[in-house]
């Protein structure tokens, strides 16, 4: 009996120590590393919190950064207690899947582990504003940037072949059928350099709460602006958008 139970101790422990091993063996990308894996690959990475959407279902939606790069992680399971840990400048190692969706890439089916006693990190905001248009724009893909002197224009979507003018400066909604009270997400188009951008603050990350989402339901159409967000990617350049400021003299 006592010779089993050693045997069966040592497997118990051998199997630990294996455990063990292949934690430590995971291999921690850079930025770099990140961006040349192909795509549906499993990725590691170690990152910063910046901010996240509303906890649901055990799954949470992140935004986080770190010096070399940003990253999203798209319904990551969490825990409801772990996702009360999840404050802006923690880290975490995530290993997920890299995918792509309408042009924005992200970490999809993740799972994380906060990395215990590291000093947090907060990134600034990155003025992109030069690089609206640009092919260089999308380098800077989910980091935390901002947005200088843009002027409000009238929400207009896009309908079959038609383009819709809703003449508001903001829209519940990308198609504006949604409404005060609900969920929604609010679109406003602004013009930078004379094009035009639509922007989103994204409701569960930003909801009626906040001081964004009021700021732009107090828009008007004409208004110059300062902004700060995520560089969210939507077929083209959709920043999810956290703070708006009249444009800074």
């Amino acid at each position: 009996m006592k010779k089993i139970m050693t045997l069966v101790l040592a497997v118990v422990m051998a199997l630990s120590l294996f455990a063990c091993a292949s934690a430590d063996d995971v291999t921690v990308m850079t930025h770099d590393e990140y961006v040349a894996a192909e795509m549906d690959t499993e990725v590691t990475v170690e990152t910063y919190v910046q901010a996240h959407q509303s906890w649901w279902n055990d799954q949470i939606t992140v935004y986080a950064q770190s010096e070399d790069g940003a990253y999203f992680f798209y319904n990551m399971a969490c825990s409801q207690e772990d996702a009360e840990k999840l404050v802006p400048g923690t880290k975490i190692r995530v290993t997920g899947f890299k995918s792509e969706w309408s042009g924005e890439v992200e970490i999809v089916d993740a799972t994380f582990e906060i990395i215990e006693d590291a000093e947090p990190w907060i990134a600034e905001a990155t003025d992109v504003t030069g690089l609206l248009g640009t092919e260089e724009l999308i380098d800077h893909q989910n980091e935390f940037v901002a947005f200088k002197g843009a002027t409000v224009e009238s929400y207009k979507y896009s309908k079959g072949d038609e383009t819709v003018d809703t003449e508001a400066a903001f829209a519940y909604g990308w198609d504006a059928s949604g409404a005060e009270g609900t969920d929604a997400d609010l679109y406003f188009s602004v013009n930078v350099n004379g094009e035009t951008y639509t922007f989103t603050v994204e409701y569960y990350l930003c909801n009626e709460t906040t001081e964004v989402y009021e700021a732009v339901r107090s828009l008007n159409v004409g208004d110059v602006i300062d902004l700060e967000g995520f560089l969210y990617w939507y077929n083209g350049v959709n920043p999810h958008i956290t703070a708006v400021a009249p444009a800074a003299e």
